[in-house]
């Protein structure tokens, strides 16, 4: 997939899937499957290394698992997020982390909020970097949201979100994420831009979905959302399997003699 085929999709009526990976393992998975393209997120700080925001995660973390999934999906269209506060330092400064996650092997990057990143946006795109707006819930903005709430629930704040969506698209966005939006406000966005919606606690009637491959797997199980589908009992398969190795290790059937140099 490549940046055009983007709002292709979208006029062609096809959903666009997008998954979200940390490494090498799992984007070689991905990338052995039809999933259209990978998100690097930011949501790494929680998923993979425990805290209960996304805030830790800082540029040089973004851009080493970028590369990792790169060398993992040499061929996958590979968007990285910008963590907390790397794009708000100044433009030199923006620039710079932007480098580091298309350095690192990003074929784009995803900001989010459009308030105060216009101008950053348009020289990106102006630069040749391609870039993936985020609005509704966004995850670096928790504190000030007061927690991880679904957004835009009034006419007010509805009609706010699909104005912010079309200036982010009027400054040169070629997707859009939605996340924890009303479905009828997401439907009103789409029906707005251009460019596609990809949704994430959006409703159906949007332009795409993403999940995080570890919620979609049922590897995840300490909190799920309501938006949240499982395609596999994954934490009940690996559990049971490292079960089975425990029991073969401690009853002495594990390796066998095949499975040892002579």
């Amino acid at each position: 997939m490549i940046v055009p085929d983007f709002a292709k999709r979208k006029r062609d009526g096809v959903p666009i899937s997008m998954v979200t990976c940390y490494d090498a393992w799992s984007a070689a998975l991905i990338a052995s499957t039809e999933i259209d393209c990978i998100l690097v997120g930011d949501s790494l700080a929680m998923v993979v290394y425990g805290h209960d925001t996304t805030l830790p995660a800082d540029i040089d973390t973004m851009a080493a698992h970028t590369a990792a999934v790169r060398r993992g999906a040499p061929d996958a269209f590979v968007i990285g997020d910008m963590p907390f506060l790397s794009y708000r330092r100044g433009l030199e400064s923006a620039v710079g982390n932007v480098a580091k996650l298309m350095r690192a092997g990003a074929r784009a990057v995803k900001l989010e909020g459009a308030a105060g990143n216009i101008e950053l946006i348009r020289h990106l795109v102006e630069s040749g970097v391609p870039v993936m707006g985020h609005l509704g819930l966004t995850p670096q903005s928790v504190h000030q949201l007061g927690g991880f709430k679904v957004q835009a629930r009034s006419d007010r704040a509805a009609a706010t979100l699909v104005e912010q969506a079309v200036e982010l698209e009027r400054v040169g966005c070629f997707a859009l994420v939605l996340e924890a939006v009303p479905g009828a406000v997401a439907a009103q966005v789409t029906a707005a831009l251009e460019i596609p919606t990809i949704g994430i606690g959006a409703g159906r009637h949007v332009d795409g979905q993403v999940l995080v491959l570890q919620d979609l797997l049922g590897i995840t199980t300490a909190f799920r959302p309501k938006f949240v589908r499982t395609w596999l009992d994954g934490s009940t398969l690996i559990r049971d399997a490292l079960q089975a190795y425990h029991k073969d290790v401690t009853d002495r059937r594990f390796p066998n003699e095949e499975e040892s140099y002579q």
